[in-house]
């Protein structure tokens, strides 16, 4: 007879954390206590770590991220025993930041994955080891600046320190009187111009039967915006996939994207659904994203889970100790100017971007049981982060009150809907039954080969 193991996971969005966590406090000790019914306890670590001893980068992902060493020791013990760092702050304070980060998770022995000083140990799968089997960890950014890559080791010059990058690229489609238009701007004005002569010198390659103007690439169609995964990254990230099946009993892959569909940060980009279904087929048994600080819709593919964002689970990016002299500029503030006028000058005073957004701070803590690496339950506890609290409190996750949580996993099941995944709400905790759901996942697969997914996996 064949042994069953049932892996338990709870997993959660961005953890923005720069402030110590107060333990006597009873809303996150009954998270803490949520948690460790789990064997494995995911979040994704979206700062760096050091003593402000780092250099900063000339730009940041939006704030320099940046907490002391001690915050690593609240979310130990909050019971988190695995974490993601790849994510478009990994580099805000430059290849030093990355490496001290690198050094004080090392230093407090935890388990993480999506940063290193090369590619490799940028890409490799991290493992965790739990009395009911082995987990693997696979973290990935979609959402980062060219040079924030890892860069590969060679025999003669070393490797770049930096994140495990997932690329993608737009193609924008237009009809052929748009497509004059921009040929004829690209031709009286120089704003391709410096582009135009790396290719003729070999410093670039074109671009097939695409036409660049601006960077951006167009071809003929029906109006609109494609995006693809890059080729390369995505077989690299494959084979590391493929790899960890071998080496453990479920493997998870982490993506932090921003990107999304025209200007609505609900809805995901189409590389990232063409990404996580490339994911599965490789061999994950889930995809966790998060990144746009909202929620985003459920997934199931193959009966797999994709969660497209878990949007936050620790939201401090205006309690960030110190900001280097970039941040001031942005906001045309002097020397003499304090976090709190930046932070202030950002917010309009907690009126608009982030601070002002109530849906930055609801979210949901996703929990699976796996038996024999197949998912067979996800539950959806919802959680509030303090919205209307002062910045100084605000930001520390709560189990949503009755109203806030059927508000919370409402919006959830309406993300979910296009996904063609039903989500039920039983005593304020979202539920999603694989098996009521498989027949709907398998009908939208025939369909999806059938229509967009179709030009999606022959553009790959």
């Amino acid at each position: 007879m064949k042994r069953t193991h049932e892996i338990r996971m709870a997993m959660t969005g961005d953890s923005f954390i720069t402030q110590r966590l107060p333990r006597d406090d009873a809303s996150l000790q009954a998270i803490r206590e949520l948690l460790m019914d789990a064997d494995v306890r995911f979040t994704n670590l979206e700062t760096t770590v050091h003593n402000f001893d780092a250099y900063p980068s000339a730009a940041s992902g939006g704030t320099w991220a940046a907490s002391r060493p001690s915050v690593l020791k609240d979310l130990r013990w909050l019971n988190f025993n695995l974490l993601a760092c790849a994510n478009n702050h990994s580099l805000d304070w430059s290849h030093n930041g990355l490496l001290q980060t690198i050094h004080y998770l090392s230093q407090e022995d935890w388990t993480f994955a999506g940063i290193g000083s090369n590619l490799a140990e940028a890409g490799r799968p991290c493992y965790l080891d739990t009395k009911n089997g082995r987990v693997a960890l696979i973290s990935v950014t979609a959402t980062f600046e060219n040079w924030h890559r890892a860069g590969e080791q060679r025999p003669d010059v070393i490797g770049r320190p930096g994140i495990n990058p997932l690329g993608h690229h737009a193609i924008h489609y237009v009809p052929d009187r748009w497509m004059q238009v921009l040929k004829q701007i690209d031709q009286q004005t120089d704003i391709d111009a410096k582009a135009n002569l790396d290719i003729i010198e070999g410093f670039k390659s074109g671009n097939g039967g695409s036409f660049c103007v601006g960077g951006a690439e167009f071809r003929l169609g029906k109006p609109g915006t494609s995006t693809l995964m890059d080729r390369g990254d995505a077989e690299r990230i494959g084979r590391s996939i493929r790899e960890a099946s071998r080496q453990a009993d479920v493997v998870f892959i982490s993506i932090h994207s921003h990107e999304m569909r025209g200007m609505d940060k609900e809805q995901p980009a189409e590389f990232i659904r063409q990404f996580a279904r490339f994911c599965i087929d490789q061999g994950a048994q889930a995809l966790i994203g998060h990144g746009p600080h909202v929620l985003r819709g459920i997934e199931l593919y193959k009966g797999c889970p994709i969660f497209y964002s878990l949007g936050d689970f620790i939201f401090q990016n205006d309690t960030v100790e110190r900001q280097p002299a970039e941040f001031y500029d942005l906001y045309h503030l002097d020397s003499d100017s304090t976090p709190a006028d930046g932070f202030d000058a950002r917010s309009d005073h907690g009126n608009r971007g982030l601070a002002a957004n109530p849906k930055v701070f609801e979210s949901v803590i996703g929990s699976m049981i796996l038996e024999n690496g197949r998912v067979e339950e996800i539950r959806l506890t919802p959680i509030t982060m303090g919205f209307d609290k002062p910045r100084s409190g605000k930001g520390r996750p709560s189990l949503a009150s009755s109203s806030d949580g059927t508000r919370i996993i409402g919006r959830l099941k309406k993300l979910s809907e296009p996904f063609g995944t039903k989500i039920s709400i039983r005593e304020g905790i979202g539920c999603i039954s694989i098996r009521e759901n498989q027949r709907v996942s398998e009908l939208s697969e025939d369909g999806d080969r059938n229509g967009e997914d179709q030009s999606m996996e022959t553009d790959f």
